[in-house]
């Protein structure tokens, strides 16, 4: 690697004509860049897009700035420019990855108390109220995102065994596991309110409005929007907030990030590891209020 990376300074050097001070930074990043693959014993032509990130989401965890990062992400474009110029590699593991600046932008969660407040408010007795509190439970319980929510089918979700099978992004299909709470307010669903919502009708679909259709991700949105409001929850509350509060609920309490990439339903586990960083956030925030040189 030491010697691919002189190559590719002597081309900036001639090819750019950069000066010195920019030769010295682009030095600075592309070694760190190689370090990190030394560290996950991964050579330059074998790095993968989620090498990329990772060592992007190592230098976010050590508080770098986004401009920091992103010129880090412009140099290894750069050398991946240059191997590929030099017939070296093939495929650039740069291509797609976002800028950093959009990390920076975490997902909103609640507290595990905000949880609470949320799935144990009253819903009503009525079939539409038992029919929220259901998909609200179902929510958290999985992290589906709110489109897999509302595709659900009634053979989808197998009460006796606690698990239901969704399909994600890329059609691709997972099975995800439920737990007891939200398995018995979806039986109690089943039983006490689809019949009576359906009038009749016939659907295919799990969650259904009083038209006998499916419910929309747009009417779930409304649902759970007004659920919090009445819960006293000032953040601004969406489906996807319930998805990323399970994620980091998980992780919080020891989860690892592969498991939770699996129940996302993410393709590249460098997806997954947003999660981490609102952990590394959570636990400076925690240091800085309780230690006593904090």
């Amino acid at each position: 690697m030491d010697l691919l990376i002189d190559r590719f300074l002597n081309y900036i050097r001639i090819e750019k004509g950069l000066a010195d001070n920019s030769i010295n930074a682009y030095a600075r990043d592309i070694r760190g860049f190689a370090e990190y693959l030394e560290k996950k014993d991964v050579s330059a032509d074998g790095a993968s897009k989620g090498e990329v990130i990772g060592f992007m989401s190592e230098m976010m965890g050590r508080g770098l700035s986004p401009r920091s990062i992103n010129r880090a992400l412009s140099v290894v474009r750069r050398f991946y420019n240059f191997l590929i110029l030099d017939g070296i590699i093939k495929r650039d593991p740069t291509l797609d990855i976002q800028s950093p600046k959009t990390w920076f932008t975490l997902p909103k969660t609640l507290t595990a108390g905000e949880v609470d407040c949320l799935l144990n408010l009253p819903k009503g007795d009525d079939p539409a109220g038992i029919r929220n509190d259901a998909m609200l439970e179902l929510l958290y319980a999985t992290g589906l995102r709110v489109s897999e929510l509302v595709s659900l089918k009634s053979e989808d979700v197998n009460l006796e065994l606690g698990y239901l099978i969704t399909k994600g992004k890329g059609n691709k299909e997972r099975i995800v596991p439920v737990g007891e709470i939200a398995l018995a307010k979806t039986r109690n669903y089943l039983i006490n309110s689809r019949g009576a919502i359906l009038k009749g009708r016939v659907s295919k679909h799990l969650f259904i409005h009083r038209g006998g259709k499916g419910l929309t991700r747009q009417g779930f949105w409304k649902i759970i929007k007004r659920y919090a409001l009445l819960a006293g929850i000032t953040k601004d509350v969406s489906p996807h907030t319930l998805r990323h509060s399970f994620a980091t609920h998980l992780l919080e309490r020891g989860a690892d990030l592969r498991s939770v990439q699996m129940l996302l339903g993410h393709s590249d586990i460098s997806t997954t590891q947003i999660y981490t960083h609102l952990e590394r956030e959570r636990l400076k925030k925690v240091h800085r209020q309780y230690h006593p040189r904090g």
